[in-house]
């Protein structure tokens, strides 16, 4: 029986909601760091109201990552912010919104008995890009001042590594230069405290504060503790100019600049040094080394001495002194000098640009030489560099001609503990310790180096790069005409740049397009595309076209309208409700003279009877190419506005029950499909997966990924079947497709939490991997554990690799990072084996700590969409995985069969990964707070408990869940058939196709091959002409599309997914009706239901095949391919006549030209096109053979 749970457990269960980080006045609440920054303004709305003073709060400002959902939880927050008379207005652009902000510090100069509150403090947010472009806004605002219960606090979100941006970014050194003093939180508890903090100083000393952001603490998770008392805030002594430092109105600009450089700073350097917000965490007397540090490397420099074996009480014996800054600038001298008194050397640990450490070095300047410590950071000292007494002579990196080989921290990217670890290691083993720490921190070492070293002879198997989504508008609107070029912008767009687009250059958000003013004038090329996203363009993209315009260059602008913005989360274009309309669009567009305006859209049918501006055209997308074609001979500049929702967005519309969901769904036909991959060239979608079968590599689609876009049907092919009305047999909330084992469950032995569990969550972006963190995280906020939860996401979320980092521990204190670090996990959750095997997962794995829960199937990656022979290196990183944990450390099924043979869909993997870690004993979660937790998601409880249950059986009844599934339906590999087999099923095949002759035909080519090569004792090149005269021979004409169509295996099969009123529709291009394109091209058409009539009878006529009455057989494709089987005979004969040993290997590369012969119409013939050449050149090799 389960033990009953504590009582404060059982009380959370009860009492805790998602609603608490917002509706609490006093409590405990798990909330994110952007979650944080919504309840912000409301504790200091409360703080104010304590005091007696009736303030309100104004945010604005622009979305970006790390702070893309800031917006977004600001409007579900909408109730509680008005509450407490807080206005959120998103900004057009940063610059504009922090215009607006400065407009709350004006409210004095409006007439008298106007105003009605007693001040209005505001929050400005941005990414670092943003910060850039406000600089001229923020110095104004800063030196024109602040009210007294006003202030401003300005949110930077940086990019260290520039993992969802164009460009790393730091806005430390942007604030410094508008005279904004920089603080940096490193905590979630910190956003609200700082927080705070910051718009105190603010108020106190009439300047603007400033906060950085960064993924790792502003997208991280934690439990926090709410109460608008917790931070005890002091105002300092401080002698102030005659009429205070606040906004006045006159003013001048110089009067403002000397209040700035003469009051000011200092007012804030007070506020810091009153309310001790840089201070010693660790400290003696006797110590020799410091360690300063703020932010995120504040935290990962105290996961890095405990990752060295140095816990605090170690520290404080051997000498280590701990500083953390939370004011990063301008740097507090007096708390600065008490850290420093007493210290042989200081190491400066922070990312990127020295901030901290130059300002350490000058506030030391002075210091006695016997006084003054040692100061290192981002490089090593120099040899020669110290002098007898231990101080530096040198002059530090600027008086090195390269300082680069001597680096200690680096300043590029980031850091992280390993790194930390190692430098802090290096300049303690300097200083000198006894021989029992100096062990124990080789040994820390030895792990870390052993671990690099094997990343170092790692093969990564494959990489998942970020992706349009399956049915994104990108995937047709960004292609170009052929001979033409397009240059890239700013959001999901961007990605175009690593797919076969034509799509190259640079430009900064709001540019796009502008690069080619300063190009055309220089070169011969006379036109360009420029891909301009709705976002953009209503930020600032407009100005772009208006200087395109004015250049008078000749350019295609193609506005790309998803309706969303699609890259941060699918907030509405415009910063409004409603939206900026396409039409509005159009409007602009013609005011700023452009020469031709086209609206090309998936649906034209929803301009009917609109107000469309004179002159702008609506078409179909398919009419894209030929649009594209046109515009760019026009001179000057032209605009193609591209509609189309955002596929992300549409389907969370879906759920929502705000869009209709189309009772539609594709399937190809694996029979009949030829494996030419035209439908991924037409499509470039993810949900066209390759399928193994006996005749070769298939395509099929991806139900559950499938957003419905359709434009896969382009693919020139026979094979698409649209199936309208009816449902999808999916499992239903309370239901599912088979039933549960009746067999008891164990329960697991859960462990214990003596130093903190370290889990990863590695997948796929957009499949629920970050849910699972999140689930984690609030069931050990429920049980009162410390927790934090990390995610990395941005571009990942489309497609691409992604992880959720959880730190679970019994008090938040113990938690002292936000990520797993090197050789650290203790559990890995893997859905993905090609994720799982990366070296940003392998990395923090070890064998003897760490266990894997794996989902062994891997869905192809975008690779395969340009490579229609990508082949799947699961089961390599599947032993990967095993290598490096061991076997005894790796628990795997596959979760995605289990999942959809069971929930009707792949979706459900990762909380069936959940329930089968958790049944292993490798979550030290209760399953009650799991289950809690999984309600409190609120979106598809009862299944996804379900898929919980189902892990758990997985776990501990793996073999007997296997037993009561189907065989695996979607991509099945294949086992090698026997040569025998092979041979005799295709003849059957070929009788059945036309009759026992022709199938004779066919034998006896094989066996007079394969009678040649059994002297020299192989079969391989009997296995080639086997398959690949099967391949010619078989060659799908309208007869044999028929045979396929009314096959009744595949209608059973429709028949098994759908239920309800449904129908079949075809879509074909029969060469007698079909139409062509202005490339001369047969077109495809959708025929209804009544197409199986027809087939039912062409099939009946195949006995005309090659007969002079085969109306089919007189066009250009048949001609060929019955040409393509005799010269391929022709080819094997001439290679029998001289096979032996020497020419083997040269024989089976014949044998197998006919592999690159795939696909129907044009396809086929580019296809044969290819193949000519490559065949040519082999029997060209071959005839030249003495």
């Amino acid at each position: 029986m389960n033990a009953p749970l504590p009582e404060h457990i059982r009380r959370a269960l009860d009492t805790v909601t998602l609603d608490d980080k917002y509706s609490l006045d006093n409590g405990r609440a798990f909330m994110s760091g952007v979650q944080a920054l919504v309840k912000l303004p409301m504790l200091q709305r409360q703080r104010d109201a304590l005091q007696g003073k009736n303030t309100a709060g104004f945010i604005s400002g622009y979305r970006g990552s790390p702070l893309g959902g800031y917006d977004q939880a600001l409007w579900k927050a909408k109730k509680y912010l008005q509450a407490q008379n807080i206005v959120f207005q998103p900004g057009v652009n940063e610059e504009l919104a922090a215009t607006a902000l400065w407009g709350t510090q004006q409210l004095g100069f409006a007439p008298k008995g106007s105003n009605k509150f007693d001040g209005v403090f505001g929050i400005w947010y941005g990414k670092g890009p943003g910060v850039d472009r406000c600089s001229d806004v923020f110095k104004h605002a800063n030196m024109a001042g602040t009210t007294p219960w006003g202030g401003v606090l300005a949110v930077a979100g940086d990019d260290h590594v520039a993992k969802s941006s164009t460009a790393a970014h730091q806005s430390d050194h942007i604030f410094k230069a508008c005279g904004t003093p920089v603080f940096f939180p490193s905590t979630v508890q910190e956003v609200l405290d700082l927080g705070l903090h910051a718009i105190a100083m603010s108020r106190f000393a009439g300047v603007w504060s400033g906060m950085k952001t960064i993924q790792e603490i502003v997208e991280s998770s934690a439990t926090a503790v709410i109460d608008p008392e917790r931070v005890n805030i002091v105002l300092p002594e401080f002698d102030m100019p005659p009429g205070g430092v606040h906004i006045r109105w006159p003013d001048d600009a110089l009067s403002q600049e000397a209040r700035l450089f003469d009051y000011k700073w200092y007012a804030a350097l007070a506020y810091v040094r009153a309310n001790r917000l840089n201070h010693n965490v660790l400290a003696t007397p006797h110590d020799r080394l410091g360690l300063i540090a703020s932010g995120k490397a504040f935290n990962d420099t105290r996961q890095a001495l405990l990752d060295l074996g140095l816990d605090d009480a170690t520290c404080q014996r051997i000498g280590i002194r701990l500083h953390k800054v939370n004011v990063v600038w301008p740097l507090e001298a007096q708390l600065t000098r008490d850290f420093a008194t007493g210290l042989q050397e200081i190491l400066v640990i922070e990312e990127k640009r020295q901030v901290i450490e130059y300002q350490l070095k000058e506030e030391l300047y002075n210091w006695r030489a016997d006084v003054r410590p040692r100061v290192l950071g981002k490089f090593n000292e120099q040899e020669g560099d110290a002098t007898q007494d231990g101080s530096f002579s040198g002059g530090g990196e600027w008086s090195m001609p390269n300082p680069s080989a001597n680096t200690l921290l680096r300043a590029n990217a980031d850091l992280n503990p390993t790194l930390i670890a190692k430098a802090i290691a290096q300049r303690v083993l300097k200083l000198g310790v006894d021989a029992d720490i100096q062990t124990r921190i080789n040994a820390q070492l030895a792990i870390i180096t052993a671990k690099e070293q094997a990343m170092k002879t790692t093969e990564v198997k494959a990489d998942r790069m970020p992706w349009f989504c399956s049915g994104c508008p990108h995937n047709t609107s960004t292609k170009v005409p052929e001979g033409s070029r397009a240059m890239a912008g700013i959001g999901c767009h961007f990605m175009a740049l690593w797919m076969d687009r034509s799509t190259s250059g640079f430009t900064q958000m709001g540019g796009e397009g502008v690069p080619w003013v300063g190009q055309q004038p220089f070169v011969n090329e006379q036109h360009v595309f420029a891909n301009l996203g709705d976002g953009t363009y209503f930020h600032s993209g407009i100005l772009a076209v208006r200087q395109s315009v004015a250049a008078g260059v000749n350019i295609t602008y193609k506005i790309l309208y998803n309706d969303a913005v699609a890259m941060t989360g699918g907030q509405p274009v415009g910063e409004r409700p409603e939206g900026h309309s396409v039409l509005q669009i159009a409007q602009s567009m013609k005011a700023e003279g452009a020469a031709r305006i086209s609206i090309v859209t998936d649906e034209p049918e929803k301009y009917e009877g609109a107000d469309v501006v004179s002159g702008v055209a609506v078409f179909h997308r398919d009419e894209l190419d030929r649009i594209q074609r046109e515009m760019r001979e026009i001179k000057g500049c032209t605009v193609i506005i591209y509609d189309q929702t955002c596929a992300t967005e549409k389907r969370r519309r879906r759920k929502r029950g705000t869009l209709v969901d189309p009772a539609l769904r594709v399937f190809i036909h694996e029979a009949v499909c030829e494996g030419c991959g035209d439908c991924g060239v037409q499509s470039n979608c993810l949900s066209i997966e390759p399928l193994e079968t006996e005749f070769g590599r298939k395509r099929a689609i991806n139900q559950s990924t499938c957003n419905k876009d359709t434009s896969c049907l382009k693919g020139f092919c026979p094979s698409f079947v649209t199936v309208e009305g009816g449902t999808f047999r999916k499992s239903g909330p309370a239901k599912t497709r088979i039933e549960r084992p009746t067999v008891a469950l164990p329960e697991p032995n859960l462990p214990s939490l003596s130093t903190p569990w370290a889990t990863v969550v590695a997948g796929v972006g957009g499949t629920g991997v970050i849910t699972i963190g999140q689930l984690m995280g609030m069931a050990a906020h429920l049980e009162g554990k410390g927790i934090v939860t990390q995610d990395a996401a941005g571009l990942a979320q489309k497609g691409g690799a992604t992880w959720s980092h959880v730190l679970i521990a019994q008090r938040q204190e113990d938690i002292r990072t936000t990520r797993v670090s090197l050789a650290a996990a203790d559990l890995v959750m893997g859905s993905d084996p090609l994720v799982t095997a990366g070296k940003e997962t392998l990395q923090r794995m070890r064998a003897g700590r760490t266990h894997v829960a794996l989902n062994a199937h891997s869905t192809p990656t975008a690779a395969f969409v340009r490579n229609g022979n990508w082949q799947n290196p699961s089961e390599a990183c599947i032993a990967e995985i095993a290598q490096v944990v061991g076997t005894e450390g790796l628990g795997m099924f596959d979760a995605d069969r289990v999942a959809t043979q069971v929930l009707g869909d792949s979706l459900f993997v990762n909380p069936m990964l959940l329930g089968f870690a958790w049944q292993k004993g490798w979550i030290p979660l209760g399953l009650d707070a799991l289950m809690r937790a999984i309600e409190l998601n609120a979106v598809a409880v009862e299944q996804n408990q379900t898929a919980f249950a189902w892990g758990r059986h997985c776990a501990a009844h793996g073999d007997a869940v296997q037993a009561m599934l189907a065989p695996a339906q979607v991509v099945q590999f294949h086992k090698p058939a026997g040569l025998d087999a092979v041979i005799e099923r295709r003849v059957a095949f070929l009788t059945d196709y036309q009759n026992a002759a022709y199938a004779q035909r066919y034998l006896a080519v094989v066996q007079r091959v394969r009678a040649a090569e059994t002297a020299l004792h192989h079969t391989q090149l009997t296995d080639a002409v086997a398959r690949n005269l099967f391949n010619l021979m078989a060659y799908k004409d309208e007869y044999e599309v028929a045979r396929l169509h009314t096959n009744p295996t595949f209608l059973q099969k429709v028949k098994d997914m759908f239920e309800g009123d449904y129908t079949l529709n075809y879509h074909l291009a029969p060469p007698l009706l079909a139409q062509r394109n202005d490339k001369g091209e047969l077109t495809k058409q959708k025929f209804g239901p009544w197409m199986q009539m027809g087939f039912q009878c062409l099939k009946h006529l195949k006995v005309l095949r090659g007969t002079v009455w085969d109306v089919f057989g007189y066009t250009e494709e048949r001609r060929m391919e019955r040409a393509l089987i005799d010269q391929y005979i022709d080819t094997l004969d001439m290679v029998v006549a001289k096979l032996d040993p020497h020419h083997h290997a040269l024989a089976i590369e014949l044998a197998r030209i006919p592999e690159q012969i795939k696909g129907f119409g044009h396809v086929k013939a580019r296809h044969v096109a290819a193949a000519r050449q490559k065949w040519e050149t082999l029997k060209a090799q071959w005839s030249a053979l003495s």
